[in-house]
């Protein structure tokens, strides 16, 4: 594409957050806030601290993405949301206990002023926690129909030039697609008829594409994935992308197996478990929001094995995910992985894994990195399903007939070689070197 064409990020960039008191969403936001100020630095933000590559390595021609492409600016998010507790940034941040209470007092007066509007609840879809700040109507459409007013005013009192959609909400109970899902005017009638399969993260979606805006689903539930929404963001002219951050257990899944499948070492087994205690952790207590989080993990490893194609090296292989609720543990996840392999004339061996991480500190940069390549994408006219940030999804959006990548280094490729398709770079193959 002719780079010239790429609108500026002129002005103000809404972000707008559905699940503004989540752990993740305090954390990105009182991060972004202390990075302003120079007290601390975005670690793990690949757009803020990553570079790319440009020409052939003897050039050694390494800017900054940030340098790079034309993102927004970290001054100009302006950040807003909705969520289902009454409580302002500081105060869910302080309960989150994610950041210290030192960190969060730099930044307090400007988490205090940001408050949620009423979100948009239906226990059925997050049957362990209990909605008190909740929109009231009719119908479902009619909430959209609130939604959208929320986003008009948004923009308009914060002098916004654009705005970008994200659900960091809680992981809603597992549905699959059927007739309701699969048109735009099904979809209207369907929430003008509060059909049990139109989810708040739908609502959502469907509020900030027809006002013209990007939607981001963080979460592993059936959101802009469903053909209604998927059609209504090409018809807009909108992108979209999710689903589910790529953090903690997954992202070692995303780079171990290629490793086993680069060098031809069988897998046998692969038994994953992990011990959370934040308000995702009690989300997923429940069997039914469990099942949609167990499809996005169980999904990596087929994606990547290809065990049609290596029926002796990964036909046979057993796959459990467990996620335990365990409340002492907070927002510092504790992943454990049991890795049984097979190498020379099947002799076996193990891999043991265990990441302590801290769940909201690895997703906050991936919130802000998509927010702004979802800015990005949007003014240079990209629509539709956006597979090239795949990179930051445990369980990739792709278009209909194809496969999703689920390899972080491919990803990676991909995601590198759009930034430089859209700065009319050359992509980088490692051809030139290996041909010289």
């Amino acid at each position: 594409m002719n780079n010239s064409e790429i609108s500026k990020p002129k002005g103000k960039l809404g972000v707008l957050i559905a699940g503004l008191n989540g752990a993740v969403s305090t954390t990105f936001i009182a991060g972004v806030l202390s990075v302003r100020k120079g007290l601390g630095k975005p670690f793990g933000s690949v757009t803020q601290m990553g570079t790319i590559r440009l020409g052939n390595r003897s050039e050694n021609n390494f800017p900054f993405i940030k340098d790079f492409v034309p993102l927004a600016g970290l001054n100009d998010l302006v950040f807003g949301g909705w969520d289902i507790r009454n409580e302002n940034c500081f105060e869910s941040a302080m309960e989150a206990r994610v950041l210290d209470r030192s960190d969060l007092e730099l930044v307090q007066e400007e988490l205090e002023e940001i408050q949620p509007m009423p979100g948009v609840f239906e226990k059925r879809f997050v049957v362990n926690l209990n909605g008190e700040y909740v929109k009231k109507a009719a119908n479902k459409f009619e909430l959209a129909e609130q939604l959208r007013s929320d986003i008009r005013n948004f923009k308009n009192e914060n002098k916004l030039d654009r705005l970008v959609v994200i659900w960091c909400g809680s992981t809603e109970i597992f549905l699959t697609m059927n007739g309701v899902h699969s048109s735009l005017s099904m979809f209207e009638e369907a929430m003008k008829s509060n059909h049990p399969d139109i989810s708040p993260s739908m609502i959502y979606a469907y509020a900030a594409l027809q006002e013209g805006f990007p939607f981001i689903n963080g979460a592993p539930n059936l959101t802009t994935d469903i053909k209604a929404l998927t059609d209504l963001a090409l018809q807009k002219g909108l992108p979209i992308a999710g689903k589910d951050f790529k953090t903690g257990q997954t992202l070692m899944k995303t780079v171990l197996a290629p490793m086993l499948k680069a060098r031809v070492l069988g897998l046998s087994g692969w038994f994953s478990t992990n011990i959370l205690g934040n308000r995702d952790g009690a989300v997923l207590d429940d069997p039914d929001s469990f099942k949609t989080k167990e499809e996005s993990k169980l999904s990596v490893l087929d994606g990547i094995l290809q065990p049609e194609l290596y029926p002796d090296l990964y036909g046979k292989y057993y796959h459990k995910v467990r996620i335990n609720y365990y409340p002492p543990r907070g927002d510092n996840k504790e992943g454990w992985d049991n890795i049984d392999i097979f190498g020379w004339l099947g002799y076996p061996m193990q891999l043991k894994v265990d990441f302590l991480c801290r769940d909201s500190i690895l997703a906050a940069p991936i919130v802000l990195d998509l927010v702004l390549l979802m800015d990005l994408a949007q003014r240079c006219g990209f629509k539709g399903i956006q597979d090239w940030l795949s990179f930051y999804f445990k369980s990739p959006m792709h278009s209909a007939g194809t496969v999703p990548e689920h390899d972080l280094f491919i990803q990676q490729m991909k995601f590198k070689n759009t930034l430089r398709k859209i700065m009319n770079e050359e992509p980088v193959t490692h051809l030139e070197e290996a041909l010289s």
